[in-house]
């Protein structure tokens, strides 16, 4: 069978461009997100609203900030990440891995204290609070204190309510914000510190109480895309997350939408 001009022609450019290590874009492809665990719930339900509106498909992997950062620096291939808090997205930043000019703050949050549903806990959250006698013992459920976003959230606002010391070889210390989320809900830690988004998607926890807003740094969600991407569609989809379409997803699962901010 004879090759067409137009074929020959398009399988010489591909070999040319694949000579020179590019790779095109391929605007059939899904859009690959590496996104926080916080972010399922909404994230799922705003990336099925962008592919009926368009016809576009995502794939998106879920994981503490601290891994995926990890991930996409060791050249995992991602288009676009969403971290759960500032200090990732400029690691990657620092290390040459998002592209800065897309960088965008998208959402906001804030930490809570659970216990297992149907819990008669009280806890009040202020200077002082005795957290290990509210333990009785067991374990106190966080993402890993010093890589995971929300974990480092609650250890900082507990050294600030000066519980830390108190509770610091009681923590049950959990790869991602879901995960401690899941130890709680399942009964095998009397308590944990997650996002209140996280637990308003729960049915098997309740919260006890809100950690006060200066006990912490704020909780910024911050998006970019990657350096690496070649998709066609994920600035796309990253201008859907910002648009009033995507607005409702977010709000719902109890994240408040940063309004077309740049960056801090």
């Amino acid at each position: 069978m004879t090759v067409s001009r137009t074929r020959r022609a398009w399988i010489a450019g591909l070999m040319l461009a694949l000579a020179g290590g590019i790779v095109p874009a391929r605007a059939d492809e899904p859009v690959t997100v590496f996104a926080a665990a916080s972010l399922k719930n909404a994230l799922d339900e705003a990336s099925a609203a962008w592919t009926r509106e368009t016809a576009k498909t995502t794939r998106i992997s879920y994981a503490g900030s601290n891994a995926l950062a990890k991930q996409i620096e060791a050249g995992a291939p991602a288009d676009l990440f969403v971290s759960a808090d500032l200090a990732w997205m400029d690691y990657a930043e620092k290390t040459g891995t998002i592209r800065s000019e897309t960088r965008v703050n998208l959402l906001r949050n804030a930490i809570v204290l659970v216990a297992p549903k149907g819990s008669t806990q009280k806890v009040a959250l202020e200077p002082g609070v005795d957290l290990a006698k509210a333990l009785a013992g067991g374990r106190l459920a966080m993402g890993n204190v010093e890589a995971v976003p929300a974990g480092k959230y609650g250890k900082a606002a507990l050294e600030k309510l000066g519980a830390w010391d108190g509770v610091r070889t009681q923590v049950a210390q959990a790869e991602n914000v879901r995960a401690a989320l899941l130890l709680v809900a399942r009964g095998e830690a009397p308590l944990g510190i997650v996002y209140a988004t996280d637990a308003a998607s729960e049915p098997g926890v309740e919260v006890v109480a809100t950690f006060p807003e200066g006990s912490h740094p704020p909780i910024v969600y911050p998006a970019a895309l990657t350096k690496e991407s070649r998709s066609a569609d994920a600035a796309a989809f990253l201008t859907y997350l910002r648009s009033p379409a995507a607005r409702p997803f977010f709000e719902r699962q109890g994240f408040e939408v940063i309004a077309t901010e740049k960056r801090s």
